[in-house]
């Protein structure tokens, strides 16, 4: 293979992965939606957000039923939510979600990860002044008629801030606002792009060293490539085109966010 086709090659490749990890989060989305209510996204809206998500990225529909079906415990599976927290190379908290039936190969596999960079899986609860939970919901522009009066009605309904891109708002609140913003969403029909609970960093860690950046990204990209992981929140700190969630649907093919 020439110079320019191992160029081309190597491109592809990391498209393809870019892609694969978006249709994984999708899929995931509409799995625990599906978990956390009914199987049917015209009673439940976190699902139609999350079945609209995957139709823009073409998931496919045979996709989408069996996470649907997942979430409902078609597959005959019980699936609970345990969440992990440790530290990375260079001293970067990182915050794993996962979903699981499986608590024995799951913790086996998140310890693995941290180990094989020299990081460390500490205890429950000891990230509890690096993040704070928020409810996030991104909002296209091009889907609000009156700017004023919608940030009037979200204000209203328990959000503490609002920003505006050229093409999203970004409205965010207290966990407690997430199911008042959501109502008032579907009461005024406005469809979000994303609708989450997300962790947020309280504060940043630098990485200065190339090598020790490299290792950290190794661990985050072995955490998202599990099965069992939904979410991976760290606080490295962020450079201009930066972004403390690693999945970006926005961006499919945004792989690192430095």
């Amino acid at each position: 293979m020439g110079r320019k086709s191992a160029k081309i090659a190597a491109r592809k490749g990391a498209a393809d992965k870019a892609k694969g990890q978006v249709y994984t989060r999708a899929l995931k989305d509409v799995f625990l939606a599906s978990k956390s209510g009914s199987g049917d996204p015209d009673t439940n809206f976190l699902l139609k957000v999350a079945i609209d998500r995957c139709k823009k990225f073409n998931v496919p529909k045979d996709n989408i039923e069996r996470a649907i079906k997942k979430g409902q415990g078609g597959d005959g599976a019980g699936y609970e939510d345990i969440n992990y927290e440790g530290y990375g190379p260079g001293g970067v908290a990182v915050f794993v979600e996962t979903s699981t039936d499986n608590n024995t190969r799951t913790v086996a596999n998140v310890r693995s990860y941290f180990n094989k960079v020299k990081g460390s899986l500490g205890q429950t609860g000891s990230l509890e002044f690096v993040f704070e939970r928020k409810a996030i919901f991104t909002v296209p522009v091009a889907n609000v008629s009156d700017a004023d009066e919608f940030e009037l009605e979200m204000i209203d309904v328990g959000a503490e801030d609002i920003e505006v891109d050229a093409e999203f708002y970004e409205v965010s609140g207290p966990v407690e606002s997430f199911g008042s913003i959501q109502k008032k969403l579907e009461e005024i029909g406005v469809t979000p792009e994303e609708a989450t609970l997300e962790r947020l960093p309280l504060n940043f860690k630098a990485i200065d060293d190339e090598d020790t950046k490299n290792q950290f990204f190794r661990l985050i990209d072995l955490l998202e490539e599990d099965d069992d992981v939904v979410t991976v929140y760290h606080n490295l700190e962020k450079t201009k085109n930066g972004n403390n969630k690693r999945v970006i649907l926005r961006s499919p093919f945004f792989i690192h966010d430095i």
